[in-house]
Formats: C-alpha cells, structure tokens, sequence
C-alpha cells in the first residue's frame, strides 16, 4: 500500500503501532513498537516533488502569489527538512510579499515565515530532533510549501497537548510579545499604556503582562475593538474614537503613574502616548503601522525626563542567549495551555487557495489568524 508524506496508520493488528513513511526516501519510521517487527503495509513508491507558494514579481499578494511545483529539498549541514502541517499569514509576509519589508528576497522567491510541521529529514550534525517529531518554525523564509529547509537552532519542539493551530502562530507574534515584555523589565503592580490593543501583539502582551501581575491600558481606534477584545477577556481597553478617552485612561489607573507606553502606530499616536506616561517614563517604539514619522512634542519629554527608545524583535532574539530563549518559550506554552495565552483562528484555506487566504487575512476586522493547510 503506497503512503505519501505526513500519512499516520494505525494497524488493527498491533494495538497502538503507529508508522510513518517518507515522501522522499520511503522508509519506514516508527514512532511506537510493540511485538511485531515488521510492518503490515510498505511504502513502494516516491514523490520527488512538492508545491510551494511563490512569487515571479513583487506585488499585491493576491495578484502574484501563485501554486509552484518543486524538487523536494535536500537538508544541509544543521538543516532539518519539515513537512508543513499549517502555516500562518502575518502582516509582514503580505509586504515581503509587496517587496516594502526589510528583507527584500531575490527573485522568484518563495513565501511565508511561520509554520508548524513533522521533522522529515536531518542534516549533518542535527542533534536532538528526531524524524517524525513535530516542530514549530518562525524564522524561515519560504516555509509556505509542502516541505521546508530550516535551521536545526530555529526550530521548537511542540507538546502532545498543543494543537496544530496553536503550534503554527507559536514563534512570531507571541514570541515578540514576550520577548517584548522581557526586554521592557517591568514590576508586578506598574502600569503599561499601548496603542493598536487589538493587533495581534498586543492582544497577546496584555494577557501576558496580566499573568506577569503588570497592569495595562489598551488603546484602540474604534469603539467596536473595546468589545472585540473583551470577548477574549482583555479589559482597560479604550477606544480614541470616544470624546474624553483621556479620562477614561485616568478611571482605569486610579490615577497611578504609568511606567511604559508601546507605540506601533506612529504619527500622532505617539504624541498621544508622552502626554500620559508618568514623571521619569518610558516610551518604546516597535512599530510604525500608521505613520513612520513619530511626532513627539518635546515638553512632556523634557519636564517628565521622558525616555524613548526602539525595540526590534528579530534583532533581540538574535542576540538572546539559548536558555533564555528556552524559558520564555517554556512560559508561552505554559501560559496558551492553561488557557491566559489565546491564539484565535479566523479561518483556514487550503494552500491550492492561497488568494482567497490573503484576502481574508487583509480584512479589517478578523478575530485572529488566517491559517494555510499543506
């Protein structure tokens, strides 16, 4: 009986045998034994080929993005070879996609970032990871495809417990939420103010500050956002399209100083954030979704000893040490499986609709993620 790819059969004749066979080499590997040493059914024939998601041209993403058909890569030396489960469309797949995003790929080029998928090969010297072990990966370009190259150091183990749709938003937005929230070094009681509350993100830090006993203001643009984010159970959030939203922030402190303001909106936004920081605070900047230019006035910053600086999630994980990687890593899962950390799912497509996913995921409005299926 032929099996391609990631394809599980459980044998009726041995209780819990559970084998897998690869697209590419054909062997058989197993990943539980039990009183029968040879399997029922083989594998007789190969695939050479796989689809991935690619690009001729730099462009609105549902014009250029189209279905490709591919060699199957080998892995390198450190390289692991995946077989893509689901991937997830972020905001700056859509603009490496566009050709604006600071990584500009040479052309054709493949798409996406983050994904989560079956170990399927190992390169030289790739050590603890396994065939048939399920991994997350956000730090690879053109993982959108059936088979992706990684780097092994990239790659994170995935509990049994975790489902697949958490697994594939692990490493990019929740990642940079936390490591965002580590690198800010703030204390149990102190208050954080944030624009864009309702962007991935910031969903995400406010339900991990709360776990962390830091307390937040969210900011967003319309008063329909304040209820968007209480159906996930983030409160202090306030809408800038409501006169008087500054006394609202006030009501929701208590008057307590606050400590920290995130900005990734830019623009005036930024302005906005300055006037509400307390004496000696901090205002962070790691993101520009609305203006480039941070229009701050200079008073608040000179009487109030404002400080400002950046933040750049890809150069901050770069330079973390491993261990601290693997404790902010172990907190993330901790937190998603007890259910503080939520990773909603808009909607899935198969890759084959890979114009219909990037429409979808560009909609104003959506609940979560817009997931594609390999």
């Amino acid at each position: 009986m032929p099996v391609f790819g990631h394809n599980f059969l459980r044998l009726k004749s041995c209780i819990d045998l559970q084998v897998y066979c690869s697209a590419v080499t054909g062997e058989w590997k197993k990943y539980a034994w039990c009183s029968y040493s040879e399997p029922i059914f083989y594998c007789d024939e190969r695939n050479t080929t796989m689809r991935a998601i690619t690009h001729n041209t730099f462009g609105d993403p549902a014009d250029v993005l189209q279905i490709t058909e591919k060699e199957i890569p080998t892995p390198g030396p450190g390289q692991v070879r995946i077989q893509v489960t689901l991937a997830t469309i972020h905001n700056h797949d859509l603009w490496t996609v566009k050709g604006s995003y600071g990584f500009v790929p040479d052309l054709p080029a493949a798409a996406g970032t983050e994904a989560v998928g079956i170990v399927d090969a190992l390169g030289e010297g790739v050590e603890g990871l396994q065939v048939g072990q399920r991994v997350a990966s956000g730090t690879s370009f053109g993982i959108w495809a059936e088979y992706a190259l990684v780097d092994a150091s990239g790659l994170i183990p995935v509990p049994e417990q975790l489902s697949d749709e958490s697994a594939a938003q692990l490493v990019a937005m929740p990642f940079s939420a936390i490591s965002l929230l580590d690198f800010l070094d703030m204390k149990p009681g102190e208050w954080l103010i944030q624009n864009s509350a309702n962007g991935a993100v910031g969903r995400m830090l406010a339900q991990l500050a709360e776990s962390r006993g830091i307390h937040v203001v969210g900011l967003v643009r319309r008063d329909a956002g304040v209820q968007e984010l209480a159906a996930q159970n983030i409160s202090g959030v306030v809408s800038t399209e409501t006169p008087g939203w500054e006394k609202q922030v006030e009501d929701i402190t208590g008057g307590a100083s606050i400590a920290v303001a995130l900005d990734s909106v830019g623009g005036s936004s930024a302005a906005d954030l300055v006037k509400l920081l307390g004496e000696g605070g901090t205002l962070v900047s790691f993101g520009a979704m609305g203006n480039p230019i941070m229009e701050i006035p200079s008073g608040p910053v000179i009487f109030k000893h404002i400080t400002v600086k950046g933040f750049w999630g890809s150069k901050v994980s770069r330079e973390m040490p491993a261990e601290k990687k693997t404790q902010l890593f172990g907190e993330l899962i901790a937190r998603i499986l007890d259910g503080t950390l939520t990773l909603p799912v808009d909607s899935t497509f198969d890759a084959a609709d890979i114009v219909s996913a990037v429409r979808a995921s560009s909609e104003p409005g959506r609940a979560g993620k817009v997931l594609i299926r390999f």
